[in-house]
């Protein structure tokens, strides 16, 4: 009989853990969406995009700065060629720098060649700005292949892109330290203009209260707050003073490991939960026509 996964171990008796991650999209994706010759441009989203390296990120980093936390900021490969700055200064602050594709590729729209020569073009950026190799991966818009898992696994990194659990767990060999959509920015604040959105931005009160309550959940279910933002949504104003409340109250609550994703990944790897919490990337084939029920 399959056994339910137990509850997952924080280190030194801890009830949960929190992580401060940010994706660092700035124009990546709207410069992927116009790779066509015959694309129409525009400047409307590209400068609502470029909002976040002028001035969004530097508010972040401010933000983490005053609670004193250490958050991971996952980096595509062209946003860092482009703004040479940011890499180091995410680390001359203490911050964990990861990769996050080359222009924020969809999987979908990607080959498994593309997707490796994108892998290694980032890889190359870090290497030439810092000096050294990221030790851990987040897939553009949380998508995942076997291919991709794989290489994942050849350059020994760990990976942030996946939902399932809400604790650390390992996927073919690769370990996942789980995201969330439900505590994602772009689900509620994102809007790009243009005719494009389906809905306008939510008000900041009632996610924060969503989230708060997804907080206190997870705190009872040994869980982990993988909170996500971005650049160029949460830099803004509004969603500053939203962060600010949250941090508030994670960072005053007791039992709570507030750590970067890179360090959750190593504790997973060296501590008894290694092992325990195992699932493969087995995804189904075609489904087979089927009929139910008597004949028309």
């Amino acid at each position: 009989m399959v056994q339910p996964w137990p509850r997952y171990q924080w280190p030194q008796g801890r009830d949960s853990a929190f992580c401060f991650t940010v994706d660092v999209d700035a124009d990546s994706p709207y410069l992927w969406s116009q790779r066509a010759p015959e694309a129409t441009r525009s400047l409307g989203q590209l400068e609502q995009r470029r909002f976040g390296p002028r001035l969004g990120i530097w508010r972040l980093l401010d933000l983490a700065d005053r609670f004193g936390i250490k958050g991971s900021f996952f980096v595509p490969g062209a946003v860092a060629e482009a703004n040479p700055e940011l890499l180091p200064a995410f680390l001359e602050r203490g911050h964990e720098i990861g990769l996050h594709g080359y222009f924020h590729e969809i999987v979908a729209q990607s080959s498994d060649a593309e997707f490796t020569g994108a892998l290694e073009a980032a890889i190359e950026v870090f290497r030439r700005q810092t000096g050294a190799v990221p030790k851990g991966f987040r897939s553009p818009a949380w998508e995942m292949t076997p291919h991709m898992l794989a290489e994942i696994r050849r350059h020994g990194f760990w990976d942030s892109s996946l939902a399932g659990a809400d604790h650390p767990y390992e996927i073919d060999g690769v370990v996942e330290v789980p995201v969330q959509w439900a505590i994602d920015d772009a689900v509620f604040f994102k809007f790009s203009g243009g005719g494009t959105d389906q809905w306008p931005p939510e008000a900041p009160g009632p996610i924060l209260e969503g989230w708060l309550d997804e907080w206190d959940g997870l705190r009872r279910l040994n869980g982990l707050f993988m909170l996500t933002v971005h650049d160029w949504i949460s830099g803004r104003a509004q969603r500053l003073r939203l962060l600010e409340r949250l941090l508030e109250r994670v960072t005053a609550a007791p039992g709570v490991w507030i750590a970067t994703v890179g360090e959750v990944a190593a504790y997973h790897a060296g501590s008894g939960n290694a092992g325990r919490f195992v699932a493969a990337s087995d995804i189904p084939g075609p489904v087979e026509p089927r009929r139910f029920g008597r004949p028309a």
